[in-house]
Parts: structure tokens; sequence; C-alpha cells
């Protein structure tokens, strides 16, 4: 991300592929690419979701396509039948850039500028485990520190302190709102209340922010304790692998050596889908990364989805943006989506997942024709953007009453 105050001459860097000795760490039981996913699951009261088992390896692609979608609408039948979250609610963490052309993979077709903002939310969710459990679940936490430390970002930043004008034009894009401590507060919790943590994906994200660590990140005076006591970072397999070893085509969009010193025992490492509790799974949707994930969550509206597949509702329906040119990618080239193609590590499994997603989120009961996906980094509606402003905004999530003190419960 944009750092506001530090302007300096730095150069565009490089990516710096060496392998990485993570070294050994003394683990609860062992360590997590040890453990099963299985083992893993009913440790935090979590279970696999057998509907989705093996329908991303169904060949060929059509079929596939179509083995999700089925799978999806048979998993949403009983999803919804086991109950609804005890509360959920978003709080506003930051508004960074975005290219256009990676927003809406390519589809804009009138003349815009070419950075537009969407803003990061954290999302907190309670809800009840399969043991009975009351838990809390941190979701999208970022630490605005910690994404600047990307490459993509930190290369972004060189050329804005090379263009003159670039501080105006960064106060134009960049805004931030709360840190992730801050916007636990604001929903009246404590660091010791979360159980949980997760990302949808790992891109720009610096564990060592979160989980602690005992290596000083370079810029800070001391090692970083953990940011939520003790909760885990519920992450899928193939994104922690990911993150471990780098290749070329990823190196940009993650923070390298943001696994340095930290306690790999605080990771909870699952595969596939999985669904924590009465209301909530989350949904392995490949294709934006390997190992990229949705927030699913039942609610007195019905099912909502989150994730960055899409910066906007334009993403999943194109079919009714108002966006120059995107409705017009849907008409041409017939698909259901419009990705958010930062990475298209594997495009067609990206649409399959976007689809998944569709299938899975309610209608949304103030305008019917939109979906409940909520982006979890959305695209402003900031007149400055125009054209490319959303055609629907959903601007957040508030459902029930998020309470502290849920673990005298346990």
């Amino acid at each position: 991300m944009l750092r506001e105050h530090e302007w300096g001459d730095r150069e565009l860097q490089e990516p710096d592929l060496r392998g990485r000795d993570l070294g050994d760490h003394d683990l609860r039981d062992r360590a997590p690419q040890e453990q099963s996913s299985e083992q893993m699951l009913e440790r935090i009261g979590a279970r696999s979701i057998p509907e989705f088992d093996g329908v991303h390896d169904v060949w060929p692609r059509g079929e596939r396509l179509r083995a999700v979608r089925a799978a999806a609408a048979e998993y949403k039948t009983r999803f919804v039948q086991q109950g609804q979250v005890r509360a959920v609610q978003s709080v506003d963490v930051a508004a960074a850039p975005y290219p256009v052309k990676y927003a809406f993979n390519n589809a804009v077709s009138v003349p815009s500028l070419p950075l537009i903002t969407m803003i990061n939310r954290m999302i907190v969710v309670q809800y009840d485990d399969w043991n009975g459990r009351p838990r809390t679940l941190v979701f999208e936490p970022t630490v605005p520190a910690g994404s600047a430390e990307a490459p993509f970002y930190d290369n972004l930043q060189a050329l804005v302190d090379k263009v003159p004008g670039g501080n105006l034009a960064v106060k134009l894009i960049l805004k931030y709102f709360n840190e992730p401590d801050q916007a636990l507060a604001k929903v009246g919790l404590t660091p010791q209340d979360v159980d949980f943590c997760t990302f949808d994906h790992l891109h720009v994200q610096d564990p060592r922010m979160i989980l602690g660590s005992t290596e000083v990140i370079p810029g800070d005076t001391a090692p970083r304790a953990p940011l939520f006591g003790d909760a885990r970072l519920l992450v899928h397999r193939r994104e922690l692998a990911t993150l471990e070893d780098l290749h070329p085509m990823q190196w940009a969009w993650y923070v390298a050596g943001g696994l340095g010193g930290v306690d790999r025992s605080r990771f909870a490492v699952f595969d596939g889908d999985i669904e924590l509790g009465a209301g909530i799974a989350l949904m392995w949707t490949p294709g934006h990364t390997d190992g990229n994930h949705s927030l699913v969550v039942n609610t007195p509206d019905g099912v909502w989805v989150s994730s960055e597949n899409g910066i906007s509702l334009d993403n999943w329906q194109p079919e009714l943006s108002r966006i120059p040119g995107v409705r017009r990618y849907q008409e041409k080239f017939g698909r259901e989506i419009c990705p958010n193609a930062n990475t298209l590590e594997d495009s067609l499994d990206q649409y399959d997942s976007m689809i998944k997603e569709k299938t899975m989120a309610d209608a949304c009961p103030g305008d019917p024709r939109w979906l409940q996906i909520l982006p979890s980094t959305e695209l402003v509606s900031w007149k400055r953007f125009w054209p490319v402003v959303p055609t629907y905004c959903h601007g957040g999530i508030s459902y029930g009453r998020i309470r502290s003190g849920l673990g005298s419960e346990k």
C-alpha cells in the first residue's frame, strides 16, 4: 500500500527469489504442514464439506464448471438449514489504490484514471462451532504497513515519487480509517476475544504483523507481539505453501520474508472447503491464487459471500453493470463473470470459483437483482473516479450484536 508520509528515492525492486530457511519450531503437536486436515479441524470444532469433494478435479473443464455449480447448490441447501451465525459486523480499515486494468480484466472501454480506490474491510464474525463452543473470527485484518512491503505497492510508490504532484495524487486515492486493533475495539472486543483470524488469500499480507515474530521486521525496533493474543491464523495449505516458495509470477503480490520468526503452530492449516460452525464456512475458491478461500455466512437476510475474486458486484454480475465496457465484455465473450485479474493464476479456476460464490449467495432484500456478495476490498463510489464506480455497492455488513467475553461460555 502506498505510504502517505514516507517519501524517498528508491529504484524499482527486483525479486529476491533465494530460498529461505524457516527454521525449526517447537510446535503444539507437530508442524501444520504435517498435520492432517481432519486432525486440525477436529481440534478447532470445524469439519470438511463433502459436497465439494473432487469437484475441482473433474475433467473436461466444461463438465467441471457444471459440477462446481451443482455442488454449490446442493451444499447451500444444507448450509442454510444448519442455522445462522450469532453476529457479523464489518469495519473499514483503509482505502488503497488499484489499477483499473486489473479490476475488470481490461474491460473498461472509455478513458479513465489509471488507478481507482478500493476499501479494505475487516469483518468480525461470532458463531458456535460444531462442539458447541462460541467462537470469534476476524476476517481480513489488514495491517497497512504490511501491505506497503509487497513489491507491487513498493514499486508503485517508487513511480509516484517520480511524478510531479505525486503527493497530491496519493491524498486523492489513499485514506486510512482504522488499524485492525482499532477496528476490533470499535466492535467492543479485545485481542483476547479473538479465536481465529483469516485472509481470503495472502496477497500483500505480512503474517509477522498478525501472529508476531521473534525477528525484528525491517523498520521496527523490536520484534512484534501477536496482534490478537493466542488467536490462530486459518490458512489454506496451498496458500501457505505459496508464501513459503514463491514463483516469479507470484512474487510482486506477496511479502517475501513474511514468515520469518513466526511460530508455525499459530497456523491452522486446512485443505479444500470447511465449515467452522453453524452458518459459517470457508469455501475453497482457487484461481485468483491457488489457496484462495471465500467467507460464507448465513444471516437473517440469507447467505452472504466475501472474497476478492472481484472488487465490485459488477465483476460477478456484469450483465447489470453501468461501467462502460463491462456489460459488453460479458456479451462479447459469453461469460457470466468479469474477473478481478491482477494475477489469474488459473483463469478458468477463478471463473468456476466465482460461479461457486454466485450460487451460494442470496439476493439482496433491498434490490433483489443484486446478490449478497461483499468484496473483501470494495470499489469506492467516489465521483472523482467516474465512470469507473460500482453500479451497486453494499458498503459493509452488520447483523446481531458482537459480544466481548464469549470465552467465558467455553
